[in-house]
């Protein structure tokens, strides 16, 4: 855990999931400190004694992906202080966002659930730090059929419920109500209130047009509720957010609150 590992670029501008990676959400425990994540925070005491030595603080910046469709899974990733979105990618490179993961979770479920790889894509959304565990760790502790592997397994309830609510959410509602929720599930996972995110880059998440990102975006700084400058979101009313987005966040937070320790 003394050294920091950290994501590189590779020659196309796509981040490459190397060796090396860092972060802070909504907690008062330190981001230094691996139980900022509420599921390693979760760990008894016995398993938390075997986890932490093998535990890797990582820097995620931004665009950096952690894993390809397809591609093999070394490690799992525990964010602290960063936002991972998972990606479907088509064919002609477009790509929709299906679930988000940040300081409540694990990105790499495929790992444990016998899959070994995924269709999705795993790169950061908001830059922060985190930390990683080898497959084959994880595995022996999943293997052990214990409080580890309920905790995952309830987490993996939890994140399938978001990616269903997100499908019906993007089908049946407005890019208004979408993107009021993708800013509270965002928000969920930070511990400010403030995004550093682009029209372009939320385009890419929810599957849609940049100017319609950017028309929503106005109507909520219009109404007050968030400021827009320079690539930075400021939320100013989470309330009136949660009013006007549909029930989809609603459904998809009692989902984890009911799951989860919190």
């Amino acid at each position: 855990m003394g050294r920091t590992a950290r994501l590189r670029d590779d020659r196309h501008g796509k981040k490459s999931a190397q060796p090396r990676m860092e972060s802070d959400q909504r907690r008062t425990i330190p981001v230094s400190d691996p139980r900022s994540n509420g599921l390693l925070a979760a760990l008894q005491e016995e398993e938390w004694r075997r986890w932490h030595p093998q535990l890797e603080r990582v820097d995620m910046p931004l665009g950096a992906v952690l894993y390809e469709s397809g591609g093999p899974q070394s490690h799992v990733y525990f964010p602290t202080s960063s936002i991972v979105s998972l990606l479907y990618v088509i064919d002609d490179g477009n790509s929709a966002e299906i679930a988000v993961v940040g300081n409540e979770g694990i990105v790499g479920i495929s790992l444990f659930m016998g899959g070994g790889s995924t269709p999705s894509r795993a790169i950061v959304k908001s830059a922060g730090t985190g930390f990683r565990l080898t497959a084959r760790a994880l595995m022996n502790e999943f293997d052990r059929t214990g409080p580890v592997m309920h905790l995952l397994l309830r987490y993996t309830q939890a994140l399938i419920t978001q990616m269903a609510q997100t499908a019906v959410c993007n089908r049946h509602h407005s890019l208004d109500q979408q993107l009021c929720r993708w800013l509270l599930l965002s928000l969920d996972r930070l511990s400010g209130n403030e995004l550093v995110v682009t029209h372009e880059l939320i385009a890419n998440m929810l599957g849609v047009r940049r100017e319609g990102v950017t028309g929503a975006a106005l109507n909520l700084q219009k109404a007050g509720l968030i400021r827009y400058a320079r690539g930075r979101i400021t939320v100013l009313d989470r309330s009136g957010l949660e009013a006007r987005t549909c029930e989809c966040y609603a459904v998809v937070k009692r989902e984890y609150d009911r799951l989860l320790p919190q």
